[in-house]
């Protein structure tokens, strides 16, 4: 499972493979399958096919069955094809045999995730972070495609004492890798949590959500800073925050990595030191992309991660962004098989979350549509906090 180097005049193509069975749908594999082809292209690969196998579950040695299997070695070496890449995670076993039948480059969506984070660190911190999540999944993973040898361009053939040897020295290396990463991670979170104590003064406000859903846009409406905003996956890596001052009341803004289904655990642990402005955010602004035909799938993964950080019960503004784009071309046949359809936008305002929830708020961010009533929601939440910081503020508002 060899890293892939993104400094290309040309794009590597690659295949995709996803299993459907009871725990996925044919439906939720398709989605799923357009959402691996974004990581693909993010990553700067080119999609040319998708093969799926319903199964009961995963076939132990190779992902897929004997017959699929073989069906996508022929089309692969037909078509010259660099990359093959696989929706879940593949187990040592699984990497060795398949990589042994199809003699090409493969990923697992987890690697996938973690290169496309390596490519786009900018900061010390999040490229140490990545490096650590990466070398750890990668250690119980090396083959004989994965040496010295194959990264120099030569031996990817290699077989014998010789491979193996070369397998055992990576190994150690990378041992080494994560001890010196592990070291270099401490010094860092130490000096982050100094600079968070400092701010402990100060409403802080975190941006969360799903990948490509407009935080980093959003960023940029609040601030004015030069923040990047891309139709990207994980267009933003680093934690970024920023002052913004409302109504004449100060707080911090951080924007922070987007989630994903299947987010790896290895980048979970690596990065919660950047995640820590989540945890200790006293407001989240849960931003959700209301165009997306899956949104409430979407936000049922973020709920989840926000579970797993420890920070489910802060208090949260929804934010309901990309409402210029709110349509849903979805097949009438699909729609009907559907077990919970999406609402139009006018339900959606009008249901049980613009009821129960008065701090939900329907934006467009690319537009500048109705950032000011955004504005209004994100100061009501604000005052809230600002004032238990500085009772005085309050008394002082009336002389």
């Amino acid at each position: 499972m060899g890293g892939f180097e993104t400094r290309q005049t040309e794009k590597d193509t690659a295949v995709l493979v996803a299993v459907i069975n009871r725990d996925q749908s044919e439906e939720k594999v398709i989605e799923y399958l357009d959402e691996l082809a974004f990581l693909a292209e993010t990553l700067g690969l080119k999609v040319v096919k998708s093969f799926t196998q319903k199964l009961d579950k995963q076939e132990v040695r190779t992902f897929v069955g004997k017959g699929k299997l073989e069906e996508i070695q022929t089309y692969v070496k037909a078509e010259g094809v660099k990359v093959v890449i696989f929706d879940d995670d593949l187990s040592p076993s699984q990497l060795r045999n398949l990589e042994k039948e199809l003699e090409v480059k493969l990923y697992d969506r987890s690697l996938l995730i973690l290169d496309i984070f390596l490519q786009r660190a900018q900061t010390a911190q999040a490229k140490t972070q990545v490096e650590l999540a990466r070398s750890s999944y990668l250690l119980p993973r090396l083959t004989r495609m994965w040496t010295h040898l194959e990264r120099q361009r030569g031996g990817t053939g290699t077989r014998g004492g010789a491979g193996e040897k070369e397998i055992e020295t990576d190994r150690r290396n990378i041992r080494h890798q994560i001890t010196v990463l592990k070291k270099k991670l401490e010094k860092i979170e130490l000096q982050n949590a100094v600079q968070r104590k400092s701010r402990s003064n100060i409403v802080r406000v975190a941006l969360v959500g799903y990948t490509n859903v407009g935080k980093s846009t959003i960023m940029r409406l609040m601030t004015k800073a030069d923040v990047l905003a891309e139709n990207k996956l994980f267009a933003t890596v680093d934690s970024t925050v920023r002052k913004v001052v409302i109504g004449n009341i100060p707080f911090l803004l951080s924007d922070t990595v987007g989630f994903i289904r299947k987010l790896p655990t290895h980048l979970i642990e690596s990065f919660k030191s950047t995640l820590d402005e989540v945890r200790e955010a006293d407001v989240l602004l849960h931003v959700v992309d209301v165009s997306h035909p899956f949104y409430q799938d979407q936000i049922e993964t973020v709920d989840k991660t926000l579970v797993d950080l420890g920070a489910a019960d802060k208090p949260t503004i929804m934010v309901y962004n990309k409402i210029d784009q709110f349509k849903h071309d979805i097949d009438p046949d699909i729609l009907e098989e559907m077990e919970n359809p999406p609402m139009t936008l006018e339900a959606l305002k009008a249901s049980y979350i613009g009821k129960s929830d008065p701090a939900a708020v329907f934006i467009s961010a690319t537009k500048k549509q109705n950032i000011e009533e955004l504005r209004a929601v994100i100061l009501e939440k604000v005052k809230v906090r600002h004032y238990t910081i500085f009772p005085n503020y309050l008394k002082n508002e009336f002389y």
